[in-house]
């Protein structure tokens, strides 16, 4: 089994090791500097996957921080989140918006910069199954980089197991601090298997399904479906398990975040049984 290892850095200065790959691989691929191409729009990718669930989130834990205060005879509650960040709320009968101002410069949310502006609406009825909640994204930057989308989540407040479950129907366009720029659509699930109700929204554990394709900047597409259920415990930034299927033409593998350690380290193995290691 050949290992290789890639890095990436928050602006993806990611340092190709094109002599030591083709070394390694000289008699297993026709075109390894492509490969190394492929494997650095992994790593790429698998920051969108962050991005996209950290986003998520804050969206889901706005809403449930809304609810819970009008449940409670409250218009509004905002104890969770610190003082720059601004919630203007809009009510007109069932109608609630809900926009999200970060104060100018940024402002850092559990360790993460958010900037700009999201606006969040929905038709609230207690009585309903299911809630749609759509967002609207305006100059936002998350860790300075740009994300772009006007998307939508669906929520039902028990599935099969008895979770509140979301829906999310993907479709966002991220551009780095240094010009890279990746777009993605899909539709992503993710299950409230543990927390929902504790008050305590970091105490919350999702795990994931879904699939989406994603399109990078010289116009290659990979296609990802989540095979083994990813879980995300809020309180860490990356995947601590779960495994996704990436298909391109001529070129193919598994991504795996590992077996529920909080860290930033995941490994992609190729069809062809050789396993990189990355760290994200």
């Amino acid at each position: 089994m050949k290992t290789l290892k890639l890095k990436s850095n928050g602006l993806f200065a990611l340092i190709i090791l094109g002599l030591l790959f083709t070394a390694c691989t000289e008699n297993d691929s026709p075109d390894p500097v492509s490969q190394d191409q492929e494997l650095n729009e992994v790593v790429q990718s698998s920051e969108m996957d962050a991005l996209s669930a950290s986003l998520e989130d804050f969206i889901i834990e706005v809403y449930e921080d809304q609810e819970s205060a009008e449940a409670r005879g409250v218009i509004s509650s905002r104890n969770s989140f610190p003082n720059c960040v601004t919630v203007t709320l809009v009510m007109e009968q069932n109608f609630r918006e809900l926009t999200v101002d970060f104060a100018e410069g940024g402002c850092m949310v559990r360790g993460h910069l958010h900037e700009g502006q999201i606006v969040i609406t929905y038709e609230r009825d207690p009585l309903e199954e299911q809630v749609f909640l759509g967002y609207v994204l305006n100059d936002y930057k998350f860790d300075n980089k740009q994300v772009i989308g006007n998307n939508s989540i669906l929520k039902e407040l028990a599935n099969d197991n008895g979770n509140p479950q979301f829906t999310h129907t993907v479709d966002l366009t991220v551009v780095w601090p240094n010009g890279l720029q990746a777009s993605r659509e899909g539709q992503i699930i993710r299950e409230w298997t543990e927390g929902f109700g504790s008050g305590v929204f970091t105490d919350s554990v999702f795990e994931f399904t879904g699939y989406w394709n994603a399109t990078f900047m010289n116009g290659s597409t990979h296609n990802y479906e989540i095979i083994l259920p990813l879980r995300r415990e809020v309180s860490c930034y990356y995947f601590v398990s779960g495994s996704i299927e990436v298909e391109r033409t001529f070129f193919g593998g598994t991504l795996d975040y590992g077996n529920g350690a909080c860290d930033n380290f995941a490994t992609f193995t190729l069809t062809d049984g050789a396993t990189i290691d990355i760290i994200l």
